[in-house]
C-alpha cells in the first residue's frame, strides 16, 4: 500500500495552544510525550507484567464485554460473510481476567484476537481516573474516559461524534486516519447494524482489494498515518475516520472523549436514520426543496433563519433550552408511532 503522509507532530503542547492553535485547525495532531508523565506509562516502561499488575490492582470486579477472534481472522474485528454477524465471539470479562489472558497470548505463533473498546474507567478502574491527568482539558468539562486494552488487533476505520484526546499507555499503536469527506470512497457497511455503534469501512486497509474497492484509492490520497508510542495522545477531531492497529503483543490506550457546545443527549446519527425514512424514494425535484430546507434551517447557510421572528416566537429554532428538547422529543415521539 505504500507510505502514507505523517500527521503533524507537536511536543510540550499546554493547554492555551491546544485550545487557540490545535483544536480550532479542526486536523489531527501527534502530542508526543503528553502522558509520559503517567505511573501506569513508566510500569509499561519496565515490563508487561508490571503494567498488568497495575492495572489489575485499580480495576474492579464488574464485567464488560470483550470481543475474542480465533487465529484465522489475523486480528481483524468485522462482519460474517453474510453481514448477518460478526467473525468474532462476545463475552464477558473483568480488567484482571482480560489482562491474565493477554500475558497467557504472548508468545503463541497464531495467537486469539482479543479486544475490549470503550471500557470505562469511572466504572471499571474507578482508582485509575485520578491517576491520568489530563492538562489539555478543563476537569470540569463533561467527558468520558475510556480504556482499551487488546493484543494485535485492528478495527475497521470509522468515526466518533466526540472529539478524541487517544493516550497510549502500552504497546505500539498505528492510526490511519482520513477526512470525513472521503466517505463515499471508503465503501461503508450497514448503518444500522454495526460492530461498535458506528457505521465502519469494509475495506481491510493493510491488505485492499482494489477490484471490489477501487475508490479507495482515491481515499489512500488524502489518507495520514500516526505511529504512537507509550506516552503518546493523538488528537482527534469529531468524525474523522479512523482505523487502529495494535502492533505489540499486550496493547492498552485511554481515551478522552468530549464535545463542545451544549450537545442533545441523542446523536445526529439517528437525524440520519430518521431522513433516510423518510425521503427515501422522493423524486430529485423534491430531494432538492429539501436540501434548501436543511441547508437553511440545520445548517444555517443564510444566516439564522430566525433572526427575524422576536424570541418568544422561534420555538425550537430558538435557544435550545430542556422545554425545547422536551417539545422536539413529544414531535418525534408521536410521528414515529403512528
Amino acid at each position: 500500500m505504500g507510505s502514507l503522509p505523517a500527521i503533524r507532530e507537536y511536543e510540550g503542547v499546554d493547554r492555551a495552544r491546544f485550545e487557540a492553535e490545535i483544536v480550532p485547525a479542526g486536523r489531527p495532531a501527534v502530542l508526543r510525550g503528553l502522558c509520559a508523565g503517567w505511573a501506569a506509562v513508566a510500569a509499561a516502561r519496565t515490563s508487561d507484567e508490571e503494567v498488568a499488575d497495575y492495572l489489575r490492582a485499580r480495576g474492579d470486579e464488574v464485567p464488560f464485554e470483550a470481543w475474542f477472534g480465533a487465529p484465522e481472522i489475523g486480528g481483524r474485528f468485522g462482519y460474517s460473510e453474510d453481514f448477518q454477524g460478526f467473525n468474532h465471539d462476545r463475552r464477558l470479562a473483568t480488567v484482571g481476567q482480560l489482562l491474565d489472558l493477554l500475558l497467557r497470548q504472548r508468545g503463541h505463533a497464531s495467537p486469539y484476537s482479543m479486544y475490549a473498546g470503550a471500557i470505562p474507567v469511572a466504572k471499571h478502574l474507578p482508582r485509575f481516573r485520578s491517576e491520568i491527568p489530563m492538562p489539555l482539558l478543563d476537569e470540569g468539562r463533561d467527558m468520558l474516559v475510556s480504556l482499551w486494552l487488546g493484543n494485535r488487533t485492528r478495527t475497521a476505520a470509522h468515526w466518533d461524534l466526540a472529539q478524541n484526546l487517544a493516550c497510549v499507555v502500552v504497546g505500539r499503536r498505528r492510526f490511519t486516519l482520513f477526512p470525513t469527506d472521503q466517505l463515499p470512497n471508503l465503501y461503508v457497511g450497514p448503518l444500522e447494524f454495526t460492530l461498535a455503534g458506528q457505521p465502519t469501512s469494509l475495506v481491510d486497509i493493510d491488505a485492499p482489494d482494489f477490484e471490489q474497492h477501487p475508490r479507495f484509492r482515491e481515499a489512500l490520497a488524502h489518507a495520514e498515518v500516526a505511529e504512537l508510542g507509550p506516552g503518546d495522545a493523538l488528537y482527534l477531531p469529531s468524525l474523522w475516520w479512523h482505523a487502529v492497529a495494535g502492533r505489540d503483543e499486550v496493547g492498552a490506550m485511554v481515551n478522552f472523549w468530549w464535545r463542545d457546545g451544549d450537545p442533545p443527549r441523542l446523536t445526529p446519527l439517528n437525524a440520519l436514520y430518521h431522513a433516510i425514512m423518510t425521503m427515501q424514494g422522493m423524486p430529485e425535484r423534491e430531494l432538492a426543496a429539501w436540501r434548501t430546507l436543511f441547508d437553511h434551517y440545520v445548517f444555517r447557510t443564510d444566516g439564522d433563519p430566525v433572526a427575524h421572528l422576536p424570541e418568544q416566537a422561534r420555538g425550537i429554532l430558538g435557544p435550545r433550552s430542556r422545554e425545547t428538547v422536551a417539545k422536539l422529543r413529544e414531535l418525534l415521539a408521536k410521528a414515529l408511532g403512528r
